[in-house]
């Protein structure tokens, strides 16, 4: 923040009143508040309008179980648990047998098309990713990843990006935000998890310190907490929140958007930070200006980007 490269936006989320974490995510993820209806998620529509025939297996990646909503959809993405892992298995459960000649043939010689590319570019992205040796990482002097499964996929990421095999984009998550008891301030569940999240995103940023020109890291969240505490210490579903920014040519140094104030006239319904920033106007800023697509129209369909 002091050397201008990280921005606060506040009061910034999503113009549907939902108090439901599953829609509030959904449309978060989808980049079209209220419509349930969509079907794939706004980075994925964003990958879609860059359309590269050069691109690698591993233009977008979500370290994680899963393919989060907002990478789902016509363009491909690869989901993975551990970069060191990653590979393409027969079966399942611990019965799982890892690549070998005679499965990488069966997909060569398969008589459908789709099965046969699909199993082609798979192959490829294991041997690329090997070709890395990822095993062999060290982070930059200073970047000191939290223990646990966020910072380990922030350093997979990391990886990835430095081994340069043609990301673009890349997701992952951290929960325990659902504070309605016990929450704590500078003590307590909510402090460890902003302790964990603020080590994990420094130290991700500090190891891509060389290449800080080329990366926006992004934080956001579905929606914020009640200004007011609730009868078990804890803070309920709210309505705008705060997301971060950080880049070596992220306007930082400064809090963005308009802030509302705290008073009980001021709060959305009388109990949350009221919204002045849609999520879109932050989304679309990073898509035009950082990761240069020309087509906003159709990464955020039915809204104009201020």
């Amino acid at each position: 923040f002091d050397s201008g490269q990280l921005a606060i936006v506040h009061a910034v989320g999503s113009p549907d009143n939902t108090r439901s974490h599953f829609d509030a995510q959904d449309y978060m993820e989808s980049g079209t508040p209220g419509v349930k209806s969509t079907t794939d998620g706004w980075l994925n529509r964003y990958l879609q309008s860059k359309a590269d025939p050069k691109a690698t297996p591993f233009r977008a990646v979500s370290l994680g179980a899963n393919l989060p909503r907002v990478m789902q959809g016509k363009a491909p993405a690869i989901a993975m648990t551990n970069i060191n892992d990653f590979t393409v298995r027969a079966g399942g459960g611990q019965m799982a047998q890892a690549v070998q000649g005679g499965f990488e043939a069966l997909y060569a010689q398969t008589v459908n098309d789709a099965l046969r590319g699909t199993g082609k570019e798979t192959f490829d992205a294991v041997r690329m990713l090997k070709q890395v040796n990822p095993s062999q990482y060290k982070p930059a002097e200073g970047a000191n990843y939290p223990r646990g499964q966020f910072g380990d996929k922030l350093r997979q990421i990391a990886q990835l990006i430095k081994s340069d095999i043609g990301l673009e984009v890349a997701f992952t998550d951290i929960g325990g935000w659902d504070t309605h008891a016990n929450q704590g301030s500078s003590q307590g569940q909510l402090a460890n998890r902003l302790t964990e999240l603020s080590q994990g995103v420094a130290a991700l940023y500090a190891d891509l310190q060389d290449r800080a020109d080329d990366v926006v890291i992004l934080t956001m969240t579905e929606f914020g907490r009640t200004v007011k505490e609730n009868g078990n210490r804890g803070t309920d579903h709210g309505h705008a929140s705060v997301m971060f920014a950080l880049g070596g040519n992220i306007r930082g140094g400064k809090v963005h958007g308009q802030w509302p104030g705290l008073k009980s006239s001021q709060l959305y319904e009388g109990r949350d930070l009221a919204l002045t920033t849609d999520f879109r106007d932050l989304f679309g800023e990073i898509a035009g200006k950082h990761m240069g697509t020309k087509n906003l129209n159709s990464i955020f369909p039915g809204h104009q980007i201020n």
